[in-house]
C-alpha cells in the first residue's frame, strides 16, 4: 500500500534529508499544471535536488497542487512558509498572494506588491536563488504567458547557474517560453519530461561536481589560445584580459551543457559547431541590466549632480556616454532622467546621449527599443504611460527619448573614446576585465570627460589605480567627478601585449600566458602538485622550485640551512641555502632537469651554530601535464645514525667532483651566454639603424597629420551642418507619410500598391473587404491571399497591366453581394518609367442598386 506523503502543515516524521545539492526554481503559469506534472514525474529518487515551484495563482481561490502533485512522486511536498528551511528531494510550492524568495537556504514569504503595477512573482524568486546560491541555482521556465521570468534567468547565468526552458511546441502558452528563449540564454530547451535526466546528467559532470575543473583549464595554455582565437576570429573580440575566472566559469559551463569533458575535445567541437562559437561568444557577455537598475544610484544622480550638470551647461550640447549598454535600459534610464529634470526645471537642454556595447545583437535590440511587459515592474506607471507605447505584447519607447539615444558597437579599450563628454555611465563591466584592461578603460573615460564630468561606476567597482584623476563625490554609489588631469600615458606590458595581438605576431613572438592568466591560482596549483608527488612521505623541510632556482613554496623549519641574502630580494635557491648547500643543490636542480631522473645526495656536512652534523638531499621532479612549467622538489633530512647502510640509490656528496662537474657546465653557459650577446648586440645595431630612419618618416608623417587633422575639422563643422538639414529633411518626410497615410485613410477607397513583384508593399483598411489581408501581410506575393471577388481572378488583370503598362478598369463583384469599380494602374516613377501597380476599389453598390431598380 502507497504510503500517503505529510500534509504541508504536519511536519515530515523522517529525519532531516540535509541540504540539497542543487536548488531548482520552476517557473509555470497559464497550462502549466500539465507541465509540472510531467516534470515531477519524471524526478528519479533520491536526486539531492530541492524543488521550488512558483506559479501565478489566483488570491480568491484555494490551490490543490500539493494534493495533485503528491499523487504524482513519492517526494514530500509542501506549502512554502516563512523561515522554512529547503531540504534535498523535496517539493516547495508557493502559496496564493505571495512573493517567494530565498535567504541562505531558508525561505522568506512577503506580500504581494503592486503599488509599482506588474507583480512578476517568477522573476522575483529566480533572482533571488542566484543571489543567495551562485552556481547552484538551477532555473526552468514552463508553460505560461506573458514574459515572467526573463529577468530571472538572466541573473541565473550571470551568477553561472543553469537554464532550462520548455519546447514551445509542447507547450499550451508559450508566451513565457518564447521569451525566455528570445534572451539568447538559454541552455537547454526540451520537453518537461526530459528535463529531470538532463538536470541530472547536467549536475555529474566533472567540471559542475567541482572535480579539479579550473586548474585543468588554466593549465591547458595551448587550448585556452585556441579558444581565444576562434572567438577573436568569429567576433572580432579578444578575451585574453577577461578575468580569468569568469573565462574559465563560462567555458566549463559550454563544456557541462555539450557534455564534453577534456579541453581539447570542446576546442573541435568549437572547431566543428559553427553555432557554439556564437553560443560561448553569448556566455562571455551576459548583459545584465533593467530600468533604474540601483534606484538610489539614480535617485542621487537626479536629485542632485544631473541638475547640476544641465544648469551649468548655459544652452549648449550636452553629451553623455553609456558604455557597455547591453540592451539599452540604462541608455533609456539616463534619458528619462533627463526629460523628468528638465521638465523640473522649466528649461531645453540638446542632450545627445552615445551608447555603446560590443555585442551586436544587443545593440540592434536596443535600437528597435521594443521590452518585454515585465518592465512594468522597475517603472512607475506615471513614466510608463509617459515615455513607452503598447504595441501586442511589448513596450516600445516612445520618440521623445528615443531620438535622444545614439546606439553603436564599440570595444572600450581598442575604437578610440567619444570626447567632450560630460557623464559617463559603465556600470558592471569593469569587474570582468584584468586590471591592465580596467586602467585602460579608465585612461580612455578620463580622456573622454570634461573638467569636472561625472563617472558613473557598478557598486562593486573603483576606480583603482587611476583614483589620483577622479575625485569621489559619492563613494558609495560610485559616483566619481573627473580632476581634469592630463598626462601622456605609459603604456603597460599588457597593453603592449594587446597592440601585438592586433597586428597578428606570431606566437612565438609573444610571451606565453602562464605569467598572466594563471597568477591569481599559481600558489594553489603549484601546491597541489607537490602534494601528489610527496603523498605518503613524512617530510621535514621542503622547497619547490622551478628551473631558473625560484623558490616558489617552502614547507617546514628552514633554520640553518636556509636565509634571505641582504640586499635586493632574491629568492634564487643557490643564494638562499647554506654554503654547504649551494653548490649541491643548484648542480642537483641543473642535473635533474636535463636528465629526468630524480637524485639522491647523502652524508653532506653542514655547519649550524659550530657544530657539525650530515643531512640528506634529495631532488625529484613534480608530475607534469601538458602546457605546465617543469618544477622541482628539494627535500633535506638530518642523518640519524642507525647503522644502517644508505640504499643503493644514493651516493655520498663529493664535493670537489660536483664543484669540478659545475664549472664544466657554467663554463659552458658562459660561452653561450657570450654567443647569445654578440648576436643581440649586431641586432640591436641593426635595428637602430632601423630606428632612426623610421623616425624621420614619423616626423614627416606627423607634419602632414597636422594638416590633415586642420582639414577634418573643417569637414567635421560642415557634417554638422549636413546633418542638421538631414534632421530637418527627415521630420518633414515623416509628416509627408502621416499626411499620405491619413489621406488615403479618409477617401474610403481600397487602395493597394504592389512591387514589381507584385508583392504587396502598401494597403488602406478598405482592402480589407475584398482581400483577406493584414498588417503581417506587407512583403508578400499577392497570389497568396485569398480575394473574395466572384467570376475574376485579379492576379491576371495586375500581370497585364505590369506587362503592357496600360490602366485598366471593371466592374466587380463580391461573395457578399457588393459592387466594386476596380482601377489597375502602372505605378509611375518617372516619364514612361513604371516600378509595381496600383489597384483601387471603389465601392459602387448603391449605384449598381439604383441601375437595376431602373432596368426592372
Amino acid at each position: 500500500m502507497k504510503q500517503e506523503p505529510s500534509s504541508p502543515e504536519t511536519p515530515d516524521s523522517n529525519p532531516s534529508l540535509g541540504p540539497p545539492g542543487y536548488y531548482v526554481g520552476i517557473g509555470a503559469s497559464a497550462g502549466g499544471l500539465e507541465a509540472i506534472e510531467l516534470f515531477i514525474k519524471n524526478v528519479p529518487k533520491n536526486s539531492g535536488l530541492a524543488f521550488i515551484i512558483i506559479q501565478h495563482l489566483s488570491p480568491e481561490y484555494k490551490s490543490y497542487m500539493v494534493e495533485l502533485l503528491s499523487a504524482k512522486t513519492t517526494m514530500p511536498v509542501r506549502r512554502a512558509e516563512d523561515g522554512m528551511t529547503v531540504e534535498a528531494d523535496t517539493v516547495y510550492l508557493i502559496p496564493p498572494k505571495k512573493n517567494l524568495s530565498i535567504y541562505q537556504g531558508d525561505l522568506v514569504l512577503k506580500e504581494q506588491d503592486f503599488s509599482r503595477g506588474l507583480n512578476l512573482p517568477i522573476d522575483v524568486f529566480l533572482r533571488a536563488l542566484a543571489e543567495d546560491q551562485d552556481g547552484r541555482s538551477i532555473g526552468v521556465i514552463l508553460s505560461g504567458t506573458g514574459s515572467d521570468g526573463m529577468r530571472g534567468i538572466r541573473t541565473i547565468k550571470d551568477r553561472g547557474g543553469m537554464v532550462m526552458v520548455q519546447d514551445e511546441a509542447s507547450a499550451k502558452f508559450d508566451g513565457m517560453p518564447r521569451s525566455a528563449i528570445s534572451t539568447g540564454l538559454v541552455d537547454f530547451i526540451l520537453t518537461p519530461e526530459k528535463m529531470p535526466g538532463q538536470i541530472l546528467s547536467y549536475i555529474m559532470h566533472p567540471y559542475v561536481a567541482g572535480e579539479e575543473c579550473a586548474d585543468n583549464l588554466l593549465t591547458d595554455e595551448d587550448g585556452m589560445t585556441r579558444i581565444f582565437s576562434i572567438l577573436r576570429e568569429n567576433s572580432k573580440v579578444d578575451f585574453t584580459f577577461y578575468k580569468p575566472t569568469t573565462v574559465v566559469r563560462r567555458i566549463e559551463r559550454r563544456m557541462t551543457v555539450n557534455q564534453t569533458q577534456e579541453l581539447w575535445d570542446y576546442v573541435r567541437y568549437l572547431e566543428t559547431v559553427p553555432g557554439e562559437v556564437n553560443a560561448l561568444y553569448r556566455e562571455l557577455l551576459i548583459g545584465v541590466t533593467s530600468f533604474f537598475r540601483d534606484p538610489e544610484v539614480f535617485s542621487q544622480i537626479q536629485d542632485k549632480w544631473l541638475p547640476q550638470l544641465l544648469e551649468s551647461k548655459a544652452g549648449r550640447q550636452v553629451r553623455f556616454w553609456v558604455a557597455g549598454c547591453s540592451t539599452g535600459e540604462e541608455a533609456y534610464t539616463l534619458a528619462i532622467l533627463c526629460q523628468e529634470c528638465m521638465a523640473r526645471m522649466g528649461k531645453a537642454f540638446d542632450v545627445k546621449i552615445f551608447a555603446t556595447d560590443i555585442d551586436k545583437d544587443a545593440i540592434q535590440r536596443a535600437g528597435n527599443g521594443e521590452y518585454p511587459e515585465s518592465i512594468a515592474a522597475d517603472l512607475s506607471n506615471d513614466l510608463l504611460v509617459k515615455y513607452f507605447y503598447r504595441e501586442s505584447e511589448y513596450f516600445k519607447v516612445g520618440r521623445s527619448i528615443r531620438e535622444m539615444v545614439v546606439f553603436a558597437r564599440h570595444n572600450i579599450v581598442k575604437d578610440p573614446p567619444f570626447t567632450n563628454i560630460d557623464l559617463i555611465s559603465c556600470r558592471n563591466l569593469l569587474i570582468y576585465l584584468q586590471p591592465v584592461l580596467q586602467r585602460k578603460a579608465l585612461e580612455l573615460f578620463n580622456f573622454s570627460l570634461k573638467t569636472n564630468g561625472i563617472l558613473l561606476l557598478g557598486t562593486s567597482e573603483t576606480t583603482g589605480g587611476m583614483a589620483e584623476y577622479f575625485e569621489p563625490l559619492f563613494q558609495k554609489w560610485k559616483i566619481y567627478r573627473a580632476k581634469g588631469i592630463r598626462r601622456p600615458r605609459e603604456t603597460s606590458a599588457g597593453e603592449a601585449l594587446v597592440n601585438l595581438r592586433d597586428q597578428h605576431v606570431p606566437r612565438s613572438h609573444v610571451p606565453r600566458r602562464g605569467g598572466r592568466i594563471m597568477k591569481t591560482f599559481e600558489e594553489e596549483r603549484s601546491l597541489s602538485r607537490l602534494l601528489q608527488a610527496l603523498a605518503g612521505d613524512y617530510i621535514p623541510l621542503v622547497v619547490l622550485v622551478d628551473e631558473n632556482l625560484q623558490v616558489l613554496y617552502v614547507s617546514g623549519s628552514t633554520e640553518g640551512y636556509f636565509s634571505l641574502p641582504a640586499g635586493k630580494m632574491d629568492t634564487d635557491i643557490s643564494k638562499m641555502a647554506a654554503q654547504e648547500l649551494s653548490i649541491p643543490i643548484s648542480t642537483g636542480i641543473t642535473k635533474i632537469f636535463k636528465t629526468q631522473q630524480d637524485i639522491n645526495y647523502t652524508n653532506i656536512r653542514v655547519t649550524q651554530e659550530g657544530h657539525h652534523k650530515k643531512v640528506n638531499l634529495r631532488i625529484k621532479l613534480l608530475p607534469r601535464k601538458k602546457g605546465q612549467v617543469p618544477l622541482a622538489a628539494v627535500l633535506l633530512a638530518e642523518v640519524r645514525e642507525t647503522g644502517k647502510k644508505t640504499a643503493s640509490a644514493s651516493h655520498t656528496f663529493d664535493v670537489e667532483k660536483e664543484a669540478a662537474q659545475r664549472i664544466i657546465d657554467l663554463e659552458q653557459e658562459l660561452q653561450f651566454t657570450k654567443e647569445n650577446l654578440q648576436a643581440t648586440i649586431e641586432e640591436l645595431e641593426t635595428s637602430n639603424e632601423e630606428l632612426q630612419a623610421t623616425n624621420e618618416e614619423l616626423m614627416a608623417s606627423n607634419e602632414e597629420l597636422q594638416s590633415t587633422n586642420e582639414e577634418l575639422q573643417s569637414v567635421n563643422e560642415e557634417l554638422y551642418t549636413v546633418n542638421a538639414e538631414h534632421q530637418g529633411k527627415i521630420l518633414e518626410l515623416t509628416e509627408l507619410n502621416n499626411d499620405m497615410d491619413n489621406l488615403l485613410t479618409s477617401t474610403n477607397i481600397g487602395t493597394l500598391f504592389l512591387d514589381e513583384e507584385l508583392e504587396i508593399r502598401k494597403f488602406t483598411p478598405k482592402v480589407e473587404e475584398v482581400y483577406n489581408i493584414r498588417g503581417s501581410d506587407l512583403g508578400r506575393p499577392i497570389n497568396h491571399l485569398k480575394h473574395r471577388i466572384e467570376n475574376l481572378d485579379p492576379h491576371e488583370i495586375f500581370k497585364q497591366v505590369q506587362e503592357t503598362n496600360a490602366s485598366t478598369e471593371s466592374e466587380v463583384r463580391s461573395e457578399k453581394g457588393q459592387w466594386y469599380l476596380m482601377r489597375t494602374l502602372p505605378y509611375k516613377i518617372g516619364p514612361e518609367t513604371f516600378l509595381g501597380i496600383v489597384v483601387t476599389f471603389i465601392e459602387i453598390s448603391q449605384v449598381k442598386n439604383a441601375q437595376n431598380k431602373a432596368c426592372s
